[in-house]
This record gives C-alpha cells, structure tokens and sequence, in this order.
C-alpha cells in the first residue's frame, strides 16, 4: 500500500520565546509536526536558536500530543467508537506512580478522541479520571476547579473544550520537566501516544484497505516513533523508564519493515517573526498487510499492557 504525499513541518523554540511556544505549540491552531530528530539537528536556522535549551527538551516538545493525533484520526474519515476506550472504571486499579503516569496519557487520548467526536459528557468524565491520575502524580494545579468549571461550561463549544484539553496537557508535562520530574513526564506522552496509535489501528477494522488515509497517518507515526525512543533513551536510568523502552522497541522493530522514501527534495523555511522553521518534504511510504496486522497486534499487546 502506498501513501499520498504528505508535507513535514518541524516546530522549533527559541530561548526569547520559549514560554509562549510551550504553552502553544500543541494547540489545535498550530501547524503539524514531524517527529524526525536526525533532521532537526542538520537544520541551521540562527545563532539564537535553542541556545539554552538541552537536547532532551527539544524532543519533548517535537512528540504529537493526544489531542493532534485525535485530530489526525478524525481528518483521516475515522468514526467514533466509545468500546476502544480505556473504561473510566479502570482507574481503581492505578496505584504506582508508572501506571499513574501512563495512564494519564492514556486518558488524555481518549478524552481527545471524545471530545473532537462531540461526545461531551464522556470528556467531562475522562477529564475528570485525568484530573484524579494528576493529582495522584503531585502535579500541581494542572487541572484544578477552574479548569473542570470551563469544561462544563463550554459542553456545546467544541473550540473551546479543545483549547482547554491541549493547554492542560501541556501544562501537565510544562510543570513535571521543570520541577526535575522527566521521567514521570515520558511516561505520560508515552501513554498518550500509544493511545493514539491503538485507537487508529483499531479504527481500521485490521485491514490496510478499509481506511487508505487513516493507514497513512498510521504509517507515519514510524516517524513519532524515533521521538519516542529519543526521549526513553534519554532517561533510560529510571527503572520504569528503561523497562518501558523494552516494550517499545518491540513496537520499533515491526515499523523497521515499513518503508518511508522521500521523493522531493528537503526545503527549509523559517519565519522571521515566530521564529518557527517548516521543513517541507514531499515523501512515500508502504506497509505490507502482514505487517500491519503485526504492528496491530503489538500496539494491542502493550496497549492492553498499559491499562490493566
């Protein structure tokens, strides 16, 4: 199966800016990120550039966030299927800190993919599971009174929810990587992106032909995938951290066989003004439908892992 040619755009912070682009460059306005750290480190922009941030930091914030790929999952003509989710009840059974964190990145997926299909009373439910798992973690104020009041408030603004949605997941991750807390924030965008990929792969009721466009922004997440293993790579000291990077590289060596060739040339295009280059190229990319219905099985597999 071949892919429509699709556009990469890399989103990059600067020092002068960087409390603005955290707080906005996952929102539902922003444009669509690539995840590919090789390329990012080859492109010179300018001599401000991310001159007092670490490697690490980069990564963090080249990772999708659930409510983009719930947006990827929704353009690709995906419907909505509540029996995906991960039931709010199973939030009885988190007690440790990694299935607290994994799981608030797993419930951020799904209140996403809720509330993108308008199903309101779903996202003020799993934003509330959200709210106890971060709660649980010691993350200060991320979703607090205020924040459940606007939720309820805004039911029948769906700009709104999701404007609210992104900025709490944001700031969740924001507060634990300032206050020496990584390894915590990995593990919840490592749920999260999970999520995101299970929900699509079972969207696609198994078969590569069902959804071609859904199978692309599939496909595609092979690029999200070396993000992933960047930033469990670089915190792989933690025990949960280092025992998580073993089960995503199983993940990693079936997305080895799907193939992603460039056919355009790379271009580069900063704007002066936000400081955010677009890296632009036009690329292909196959999978076999043997190996998908591998790559189904193993995202399942942890999937299934991650919430029990």
């Amino acid at each position: 199966m071949r892919s429509v040619l699709t556009k990469t755009t890399f989103c990059l912070l600067t020092v002068a800016i960087a409390a603005f682009i955290l707080s906005s460059c996952n929102s539902s306005q922003k444009k669509q990120k690539s995840d590919e750290q090789e390329i990012v480190e080859t492109v010179v922009v300018d001599d401000k550039l991310v001159d007092g941030f670490k490697k690490s930091k980069l990564i963090f914030y080249s990772l999708p966030s659930p409510l983009e790929t719930a947006m990827l999952i929704k353009r690709a003509g995906a419907t909505y299927n509540e029996e995906l989710l991960n039931p709010l009840s199973n939030i009885e059974k988190y007690s440790t800190n990694r299935q607290k964190a994994l799981n608030l990145g797993v419930y951020s997926a799904d209140l996403s993919y809720t509330s993108l299909f308008d199903q309101t009373q779903s996202s003020i439910k799993y934003m509330a599971n959200a709210k106890r798992l971060a709660d649980g973690l010691g993350i200060i104020d991320a979703i607090d009174e205020e924040t459940m009041r606007k939720l309820e408030e805004n039911v029948d603004d769906r700009d709104v929810m999701l404007d609210i949605i992104s900025e709490t997941f944001m700031s969740s991750n924001a507060y634990l990587t300032e206050n020496d807390r990584p390894a915590i924030a990995v593990m919840v965008l490592v749920g999260g992106w999970v999520e995101g990929l299970y929900l699509a792969t079972r969207l696609t009721n198994g078969s590569v032909d069902n959804n071609k466009r859904l199978i692309d922004r599939i496909v595609y997440q092979k690029l999200s995938l070396y993000t992933v293993i960047n930033l469990l790579e670089e915190y792989k000291s933690n025990e949960d951290v280092n025992y998580l990077l073993t089960r995503i590289s199983e993940l990693n060596e079936i997305f080895e066989q799907v193939e992603i060739n460039n056919t355009s040339k790379v271009e580069a295009e900063t704007n002066a003004e936000t400081r955010v280059t677009t890296i632009k190229a036009e690329s292909e990319a196959v999978i076999s439908p043997v190996v998908f219905e591998k790559l189904m099985k193993k995202v399942e597999e942890i999937r299934n892992e991650f919430v029990s």
